[in-house]
């Protein structure tokens, strides 16, 4: 199946078995920050082996990609900065809609003690440097009908009340995801994003998920 193209850095698919996967079959004809993106996923991953509950047509599951180079340069050492350049952009995206989240360690996005939001994060490395990376999203945007095993999710629909459009939230969240990487071309804005980081993150208790 032919992916559309409704903008130029966003590719939609009906059906992708990992955005993840299909970035990556993808990526050699794609710019820096270019999202792939699919209405439903047949195995969608999580972190380790889990996997990403999403019901078709209702949340959004996208991978993005991050080139690194020339001032956004990133030693393999910082690649932490990967996690605060994604993780600090969804808090951005949720308060913009009067909701006030916390990044749990080491990406998970959660409002209260309610999971929204996964992130799975696939690097490339060439000796010490990190060429490229594949950072795999699911935010929970519409759900309503919960598995009875997931602990506790939540959706930013259960938070407001409100239906929200697949494709007009992804190009929402993709402006601050290309803000927050922007961040990366200097010494002040990777120190600002390990600022707002440590501001925002929690560890959960030893031997609790």
């Amino acid at each position: 199946m032919e992916p559309s193209l409704p903008d130029p850095q966003i590719i939609w698919l009906d059906s992708a078995d990992s955005t993840n996967s299909a970035l990556r079959r993808l990526s050699e004809g794609l710019d820096n920050l270019s999202i792939v993106a699919a209405r439903a996923q047949t195995a969608g991953r999580g972190q380790g082996d889990h996997t990403w509950f999403a019901s078709p047509g209702a949340n959004l599951t996208f991978s993005i990609l991050y080139r690194f180079g020339g001032e956004s340069a990133l030693a393999a050492a910082d690649a932490i900065l990967i996690t605060q350049v994604t993780t600090l952009a969804l808090r951005d995206y949720l308060l913009s809609h009067g909701v006030q989240a916390r990044i749990k360690w080491p990406n998970d996005i959660w409002v209260g003690d309610r999971k929204i939001c996964g992130i799975l994060i696939e690097n490339r490395l060439e000796g010490a440097a990190v060429q490229e990376s594949i950072v795999g999203i699911g935010l929970n945007l519409n759900e309503t009908d919960w598995p009875e095993e997931l602990p506790n999710p939540v959706s930013l629909r259960d938070l407001t009340g409100r239906t929200y459009d697949l494709e007009t939230e992804l190009k929402g969240l993709h402006k601050e995801i290309c803000r927050r990487f922007g961040q990366l071309a200097s010494g002040d804005g990777r120190r600002s994003l390990q600022e707002e980081f440590g501001k925002y993150m929690f560890r959960l208790p030893e031997g609790l998920k």
